[in-house]
């Protein structure tokens, strides 16, 4: 009886390693249920951050492509310099404002409006 488990439980274990597996292309687009959000509902502002992102530059803020260092954990843990941040203009805010878009290292995108207290992954086309 405990021989024909055996089989069981290892095909059991094996399956909960690969689930467990840490590999970014495996889990890029992943980020634990959060909502997502379609590019073409992103503000205009954010759309035109993008474009820049994909160019490389050149970014109107001096601050834009700093390390994002995920304090508030609510992305998918990664090593330190993994995210980049990118702010998105918001019209009518004397600063940066509190949109942004967080990119990692892997191409997955996040959008913030409420300056890191909620993501959204971005995802769908422009």
């Amino acid at each position: 009886m405990l021989l024909r488990a055996v089989p069981r439980l290892l095909l059991c274990v094996l399956l909960l390693l690969a689930g467990c597996a840490t590999d970014d292309s495996a889990t890029a687009s992943r980020a634990g249920g959060m909502a997502t959000v379609g590019v073409a509902d992103l503000p205009d502002e954010a759309r035109e951050t993008l474009r820049l992102i994909d160019d490389g530059g050149p970014f109107p803020y001096p601050r834009d492509g700093s390390v994002f260092g995920n304090r508030e954990g609510l992305l998918p843990e990664r090593a330190r310099g993994y995210y980049r941040e990118y702010t998105v203009p918001t019209p009518g805010s004397p600063d940066r404002g509190a949109r942004r878009i967080v990119a990692g290292r892997a191409g997955e995108l996040y959008y913030t409006d409420d300056h890191y207290r909620s993501f959204r992954v971005v995802g769908g086309s422009s």
